[in-house]
């Protein structure tokens, strides 16, 4: 595993799984307040944590060590948030940026998978 921090990989994997999100929905409709909830639904912790607990079975043992320590991060949580949520959405994130950056193909083979879950 490259050099970069865990908290990176969770901020560029953000990115990524906003704009793969985004390239779908525009596909579904026109109206901009339509596109704006379809995105909102799939870009939150919630659906994060449900993605990764979806694609937990599938994961390689050095992904699984990436899942666990991004999900062990300290991090800021607001008082209407679920902790355990926000923390698996973070190791979500960290996940895709991971695969981003250093695995394109298994992030499109992982991205393939969900295409067929929107």
């Amino acid at each position: 595993m490259s050099e970069i921090n865990l908290r990176n990989y969770a901020h560029l994997g953000d990115a990524v799984w906003e704009l793969f999100i985004r390239e779908h929905t525009i596909l579904k409709t026109c109206n901009t307040k339509e596109l704006h909830k379809i995105t909102t639904e799939k870009v939150n912790a919630a659906y994060q944590a449900q993605m990764l607990k979806q694609t937990e079975a599938e994961l390689t043992i050095d992904e699984l060590e990436i899942v666990r320590r991004a999900r062990n991060l300290p991090v800021p949580v607001a008082r209407r948030s679920c902790q355990s949520e926000y923390r698996q959405a973070t190791a979500f994130e960290a996940l895709i940026g991971f695969w981003y950056l250093n695995d394109k193909e298994r992030l499109s083979y992982i991205f393939k998978k969900f295409d067929e879950k929107l």
